[in-house]
């Protein structure tokens, strides 16, 4: 078996979403709806893929500025093609485009949170995620005072004194 790696190839989004779900990202990802999986494909800053002749066994899709973080969006490996080095190449090959002190980040599916240390990955707790769709909570951050300054209590709980909020804050009336 023979498998090509290649750099921006020109996919289908029908072979996308296929990979997809033979794939345990498939689950997790919009396969029904192709339009979002278009969007995908052709906003990814960085798209490297893994074929077996015409058929698409695997992709690494990465959002990055190239030289302080790239987010990898998607490491998927068809199943039937897992366990041949397939994911760990299409990360070196990813890397490639990418300074050498960017570093790569990413939210591991379920299966696949023991893969990543192999790769040198270090576990991060301190992950957050906002759900499309999703309201922002309502209410001001636990430091901020209504009168848009810093409390100083946030900082040492010997003051009561305020502080202008950080130059370049804005309220919430400057919002558009």
């Amino acid at each position: 078996m023979s498998i090509e790696y290649r750099d921006a190839a020109g996919i289908s989004v029908a072979d996308a979403i296929d990979l997809y779900q033979r794939s345990t990202l498939g689950e997790r990802r919009p396969v029904d709806r192709p339009d979002i999986f278009a969007d995908m494909l052709k906003n990814a800053d960085i798209l490297i893929t893994a074929w077996n002749g015409d058929r698409l066994v695997g992709i690494c899709r990465t959002l990055t500025d190239h030289a302080y973080v790239a987010y990898v969006a998607d490491l998927a490996v068809d199943a039937a093609y897992q366990r041949r080095g397939i994911g760990r190449r299409l990360v070196e090959e990813t890397r490639r485009h990418l300074k050498p002190e960017c570093m790569m980040v990413l939210l591991a599916a379920p299966q696949a949170n023991d893969y990543y240390p192999k790769l040198g990955f270090e576990h991060n707790p301190r992950a957050w995620m906002l759900k499309g769709g999703a309201p922002l909570a309502q209410g001001r951050d636990s430091y901020m005072a209504a009168d848009n300054t810093v409390s100083e209590d946030f900082m040492s709980e010997r003051t009561t004194q305020t502080r202008p909020a950080r130059e370049g804050a804005f309220s919430e009336s400057d919002e558009a």
